[in-house]
């Protein structure tokens, strides 16, 4: 099997939607019966953003080509956070790169695509997920639509304004001017107009509510953003970037932080306590990397600056752990861990930031979300919820209904900000046996 993505045009794309539903109920090998229906009321908002369901995939495998990106909205995302785009792109990333035997470890960061063909993946994901949503009724009555993008961008400020970054962040904010966009659409109403286009599929009723679907849906695909930076990253160049993005951009921003910033010592304990001791860590990783102090300073700049410019500002917890690649299974002498045992380091950094500033800073939350953990983190008032290597175990995206499903109902949802204490609680309970077994 080729290590290389082939993308699909987006007519391809359409005819295997239709064809395999039509011969096996399933789209993209997603049986109709792990398609995610929502059953209950609640509404959320997310960075002014109405969703049906405050979770989806953190940026990474499940949201580099379209197929993927579908094939994570029909299991119960609703916040899709894109694969990281950075302008050294088209990267040959040594395999395999991932290892999900127990924690997670990978030595791959941003997309392999081009940025024109990271673009292109994501908007023809953005029309489908409309066609998809109507098609099979997964809407929510009342909302336009039940889902949103998130850009996922890195890693400085000097790539981050090189003319073809500009280009993509400017077509994710608008592709309205890009005539494949038009394009795709145009090939969407004619497929939708073709006699017969349901026949054999069961779902002849959808066709009045299809018709005229490509003109409502609108160009402006993505209004917020999440940064990453490198391990290292000065404070200084991460705050100019966020002022970048906040201001320049007009994007409203997460900013994505280290575990190192609770310090190798605590970090060490807290793996140790839960029986992960075969996870080296290097104390050169956190001495280099942003301090808390540093940081603390840092959010409360930007705190105010976002306020000032009319935009919301928060905190993606957290990037991966660096680690010592200690196990023979991925290549280069570094790797990153994920996962379940990255949980209630999260958890602490989450507590620590909750604190400092009494709750007000939004919190996107991945590392270590499942079926046992979303419940409390939403109770907490952390919203969204992102995953990855939980779907990357046996089950795959299927794995992501349950958890969507176990968010129904749940409490916190109507909390306008981090409930501290709760946070508190869940940090504490977080470092338990419970969360490692």
């Amino acid at each position: 099997m080729s290590d290389k993505m082939r993308l699909i045009p987006f007519k391809g794309l359409l005819d295997r939607i239709m064809d395999e539903w039509r011969q096996n109920r399933s789209v993209f090998d997603i049986p109709e019966t792990n398609f995610y229906r929502k059953n209950d009321e609640q509404i959320y908002e997310v960075f002014g953003r109405r969703i049906s369901v405050p979770l989806g995939p953190a940026a990474g495998p499940q949201t580099q080509i379209a197929q993927n990106v579908v094939s994570s909205y029909l299991t119960g995302s609703r916040f899709i956070e894109l694969k990281t785009v950075q302008i050294m792109d088209g990267l040959e990333i040594d395999k395999p790169c991932i290892d999900m035997t127990d924690e997670g470890f990978n030595t791959e960061w941003s997309t392999e695509l081009t940025l024109e063909q990271a673009w292109q993946e994501y908007a023809k994901a953005w029309i489908l997920l409309h066609f998809v949503e109507v098609l099979f009724d997964l809407g929510y009555p009342g909302m336009e639509r039940s889902f949103g993008f998130n850009i996922s961008v890195g890693y400085d400020l000097k790539g981050i304004q090189n003319p073809r970054m500009d280009q993509y962040i400017e077509r994710m904010k608008d592709s309205g001017s890009e005539g494949r966009f038009q394009q795709w659409l145009g090939e969407l109403d004619s497929y939708i107009a073709r006699p017969g286009f349901l026949k054999g599929t069961g779902l002849e009723h959808r066709l009045p509510a299809l018709r005229n679907l490509a003109a409502s849906i609108p160009s402006q695909i993505a209004a917020n953003v999440s940064l990453s930076t490198m391990h290292g990253c000065p404070p200084t160049e991460i705050e100019s970037i966020c002022r970048y993005m906040l201001d320049n951009k007009k994007l409203d921003t997460y900013v994505k932080l280290n575990p190192t910033l609770l310090g190798y010592d605590i970090v060490r304990s807290i793996l140790d306590d839960l029986n992960f001791r075969t996870v080296k860590l290097n104390p050169d990783s956190f001495s280099h990397d942003l301090q808390w102090e540093d940081a603390r300073a840092m959010l409360a700049r930007l705190e105010v600056f976002a306020a000032e410019k009319g935009r919301r500002f928060g905190v993606k917890l957290t990037n991966t752990l660096a680690s010592v690649n200690n196990r023979d299974q991925l290549p280069g002498e570094e790797m990153y861990m994920s996962g379940r045992a990255l949980y209630p380091i999260t958890a602490a950094v989450a507590s620590l930031i909750s604190n400092e500033f009494e709750g007000r800073l939004p919190i996107s939350w991945s590392g270590g979300v499942n079926i046992h953990t979303a419940r409390g983190l939403m109770a907490a008032g952390v919203r969204p919820l992102t995953l990855c290597s939980d779907m990357l175990k046996p089950g795959g995206y299927r794995r992501q209904k349950q958890i969507a499903e176990s968010l129904e109902n749940a409490p916190g949802a109507e909390l306008p900000r981090i409930d501290v204490k709760a946070m508190n609680v869940l940090a504490k309970e977080a470092r338990t046996a419970l969360f490692s077994l």
